[in-house]
This record gives C-alpha cells, structure tokens and sequence, in this order.
C-alpha cells in the first residue's frame, strides 16, 4: 500500500504519508506562547508522517481569533522552541502554518486592538467569537498599496522566527478566507492598484509571500495551502480555472518543498493542479472517508494525505491503522478552547485496550 511507502516533500524525509492537518485549537496563552499543554498535544501526535501546526499570526495585526499562537516575538520563539524540541525527541517532523487572517478578525482578540487589515474595505459575513461573547466582524481597513511589502516582510520575518524555533519548514496559508485567500477573491479584492482586477494582479500578493518566505529559509521547507472555490469565510470565486492554474504557473519556478490543496470536488481542476505542480502535492479531502483518501495516493493523485479530525481524536493514529483498530470519534464541543479535555485525553491503543 502506497500509504506506508516513505518520501520527501522538499528537504524533508517522511517515513510515511499520512500527515496532520492545520486546526485551529484556541489553547495558547492570550500573548500568542504556545504553552506545555501544546506541547504534550504535538508530541503526542509524532508518528503522524508530518505535523502542520495550527495557523499561527506572522504579526500582530495577523491574528484573528482568541488564544492562537504567533512567530514573530522572542517569547513566541521560546515558546515553540519547547514543542518542537518535543515532537523530534518522540521522532516527528512539523512544520508551521503562517496564518494571517486579514479581515476574519475582531479588535477585541489581539493586543493592539486595532481595525483588521485587508485588501479591500468589505466586511464578511458572520460574526467572530470574542471574550464577551460573538459580535459582528468590523469593515476592515484597505492596506495601501505601499504597505503591502511590509506584511510581506512579516510573513518572511515569521519565516525565520520559525526556523529560530526549530520547525522542519513552513507552511504559508493561502486558504480558507483568509488574506491571501482575500487576494485572490474578487467578491473580497476590489483594488484597482497593482494588487487587484486582473487574474495576474490577484495572485501577485500570494507569489510575493511565497517568494519572500522560500527566499528566507529555502524553497524546500516552504509549502503552500491553497482552497480553490472553498467559500469559507464569505468567499466568492466563480474564476477558479483560470485563477488557480495561473497561480499555480507563477509560483512552480520557486520549487517549492509541496503544495497542500483542500479538495472541495472539482475533480477537473484537482487534475489540473497535479499535472502542472512540479514536486509533493499533499491532498485534503475534507469530510470523506479515511479509505476515499488512501485510495488517493494509490491512484497518484497525491503524494502524500492530510487528515484533521481523525488524527484530533487518535494520536496513535497510524497505530490504529495499520493495527485495523477502532478510531476514537472526536468531540467537536471541545474542539476550541478549553482546557485538556478533548485535547491531550484522547486514549491510545495501550490505554484503551486496559
């Protein structure tokens, strides 16, 4: 079976290819540290093939949500430093997902407190959850033109506070509504600068990011993630088969270490992207069984799969498989927030069996 089968996506030596997915956990401190519990989250989670960390602010003005962690202080350095000592003690490899969420944000859940940057002035849709309770997200202030290197240069900075902390590589998030997402949706970019209109100009910020951070820390510990047509986060995008292959062409002379598509269904467009993509493809098909994945990588549409919930809820899970056991369902009432419950106390095969 092609699952048990090691490879390399970039410098990286994967002794499998079943790799953990980015979720979003709300557990580090209100300062962006990842703290002792995070750390005994990843390092459980070791002998998943890869490791992709939850999305992490590159900036201040990159967070989001409440209790999500960054890259970009010295304590955030330490911090991160002591889960990735962790994860390659137990044998694991991980890399950090840089997530800005642009205008998924609300003032109240970062430091600063201030208006959420994005490319265009839109509010989404929603509300995001803060600690008084959910409010609705504010109109985001547009980024001028001459400010868009600066959050470039956050992302490369983040980069190189993620090698700091000794991370195996990077991975940029360019999906699921957030601000490259933004970038790349018409409904969310309404420039008319450099940045905006055109297929070309609506790319340029994501080839900027990934160009910047394979600059920093090396084209082969850089991945990027990529959701075409996913509307999450109040996105439209009715040009995906002329954008994603575009951007696809753009950013495939960088190299880069892999490519991470979330497959909404648009098997046309999923074959598109393979063949034009040079090195490791990492596949999610979110939502769909854990055999439709693995019958995946058999059929060489991926080289390596990603699986979140699953490897949520079962930190043997390569155990489990390979041993045929019974998966734990995970809880999705603690999935955000909280404490160690339906975090760290998830059972293994060992603790299950007794």
């Amino acid at each position: 079976m092609t699952l048990w089968t090691p490879t390399t996506v970039g410098a990286i030596d994967l002794p499998h290819r079943l790799a953990m997915a980015p979720m979003t956990r709300d557990r580090s401190r209100a300062d962006g540290v990842p703290t002792d519990l995070n750390r005994e989250y990843y390092a459980q989670r070791a002998s998943m093939a890869l490791i992709v960390t939850e999305g992490t602010q590159p900036s201040a003005d990159g967070q989001g949500y409440l209790l999500t962690p960054g890259i970009h202080t010295a304590d955030q350095i330490d911090g991160w430093r002591e889960v990735t000592d962790a994860v390659h003690a137990a044998g694991g490899r991980i890399v950090v997902q840089l997530m800005h969420t642009g205008r998924i944000a609300h003032p109240d859940n970062t430091p600063h407190h201030r208006q959420p940057v994005a490319p265009s002035a839109v509010r989404p849709a929603g509300v995001m959850f803060t600690a008084t309770g959910p409010q609705e997200m504010p109109v985001p202030r547009a980024l001028e033109s001459g400010e868009i290197a600066g959050v470039v240069d956050e992302f490369r900075h983040a980069a190189a506070s993620a090698v700091a902390a000794g991370f195996d590589g990077v991975e940029i998030h360019g999906a699921n509504g957030y601000l490259i997402h933004q970038f790349l949706a018409a409904n969310a970019n309404r420039r008319t600068d450099a940045y905006g209109g055109s297929v070309a100009n609506r790319i340029r910020f994501a080839v900027e990011v990934a160009t910047a951070v394979a600059g920093e820390i090396g084209a082969d510990r850089t991945g990027l993630r990529l959701s075409p047509g996913n509307p999450y986060n109040d996105i439209t995008e009715t040009d995906t088969h002329e954008l994603y292959p575009a951007l696809i062409d753009a950013v495939a002379p960088l190299n880069l270490a892999y490519l991470h598509l979330i497959h909404a269904g648009d098997d046309e467009l999923l074959g598109r992207l393979r063949s034009g993509w040079p090195t490791a493809l990492l596949l999610n098909r979110a939502g769909t069984p854990l055999e439709t994945r693995i019958a995946d990588l058999d059929a060489g549409l991926a080289d390596v799969i990603t699986v979140g919930a699953a490897a949520l809820a079962n930190p043997d899970l390569p155990a489990r498989i390979r041993a045929g056991a019974p998966l734990n369902d995970p809880d999705p009432g603690t999935f955000y927030g909280g404490d160690h419950r339906g975090y760290t106390d998830y059972p293994v095969l060992a603790t299950a069996a007794s």
